[in-house]
């Protein structure tokens, strides 16, 4: 079958290790099933993927991507839900000390198809497309849980989102901005902070500036280059909410502000399938739909990486299959 996979490792040259090519289709486990992908998008889970981190080199070659759209063998338009938990495991998949996600140990999406448990199937609107059903399963779904599930504001409070122009970033700003939130967006590039406004954001601001005033809650998925500044951002009381490090993973702890100022500080990761679910019914309701920069085929697969690889793209980079 056709497939992008990682054919090898490093933390220098990553793209080194992109091969689009033919591999053997898969052996489906039991209690699979089999969708035939029409649709993945690219995630920043992918580069790690080829930098070497979360997939051990003797997993290699693996079909790279978490996200999809596609038709199953009933003819069901369905989208997949990455989350892998053990089998067995009951309620939040997320908190399965096991779980894993496609293309970490079950090879990922983009290929011509891939298989998952039957629970992790959920069932595609018509109203939305394969290309943007395929955009929610990463990004959106982790910026649906930390808006909605992990964090403590509610509509109307004012949060900022760190690292305009990202996937989770613009995922946030489009669903707060829907739900009723006054939302401030803090990024490097103008272009991308401009995109923000377009989204939805009600102010937008360069990396690290004085705010007019400080916010309930932060969204932060940069990690290291941001984290003084999304403290400093914070009321009294106010929340931290971290999903990611693109940046770094050791930022300074600060902890005297935190515990001085009350401060919390809130992890959070991907999404359950009940979430995805109403994620899908949240964009159905508000007629919110995902940024997308670009719909590549996978043969582009080079082309789409770098683009994420750089930092150029707004949103999300989508393959049509």
């Amino acid at each position: 079958m056709r497939a992008v996979y990682a054919q090898s490792q490093s933390q220098e040259d990553p793209l080194g290790g992109l091969v689009v090519g033919e591999l053997p289709r898969p052996e489906p486990e039991p209690g699979f099933r089999r969708v035939r992908v029409r649709a993945s998008a690219l995630n920043r889970h992918d580069l790690w993927s080829l930098q070497g981190i979360g997939l051990p080199a003797d997993r290699l070659p693996m079909v790279l991507g978490c996200d999809a759209a596609g038709v199953d063998d009933d003819g069901n338009d369905v989208i997949v839900h990455s989350v892998m938990s053990t089998p067995g495991w009951d309620g939040d998949e997320t908190l399965d000390p096991r779980r894993t996600l496609l293309s970490e140990r079950y090879p990922g999406t983009m290929a011509d198809e891939v298989w998952v448990p039957e629970r992790n199937l959920v069932p595609k609107p018509a109203q939305l497309s394969f290309e943007e059903a395929a955009c929610l399963p990463t990004a959106w779904l982790t910026a649906y849980r930390m808006l909605f599930t992990v964090s403590p504001a509610a509509p109307g409070s004012t949060v900022l989102i760190q690292g305009a122009g990202g996937g989770v970033a613009t995922a946030l700003t489009a669903l707060a901005s829907a739900a009723g939130f006054r939302v401030w967006v803090a990024g490097r590039s103008p272009a991308k902070l401009e995109d923000a406004r377009r989204l939805g954001a009600e102010a937008v601001f360069e990396s690290g500036a004085r705010l007019p005033e400080r916010v309930d809650t932060v969204f932060d998925s940069v990690g290291e280059a941001t984290w003084g500044h999304s403290l400093k951002a914070l009321k009294p009381g106010g929340a931290l909410v971290t999903c990611g490090a693109t940046s770094g993973p050791n930022p300074p702890a600060d902890l005297n502000r935190i515990f001085f100022l009350q401060l919390k500080v809130l992890g959070s990761t991907m999404g359950t399938r009940a979430e995805l679910q109403r994620l899908v019914q949240f964009l159905l309701a508000t007629g919110v739909r995902p940024e997308i920069d670009s719909v590549l085929s996978l043969e582009d697969a080079a082309k789409a990486f770098r683009r994420m690889h750089d930092g150029a793209a707004t949103g999300k980079i989508v393959f049509r299959h």
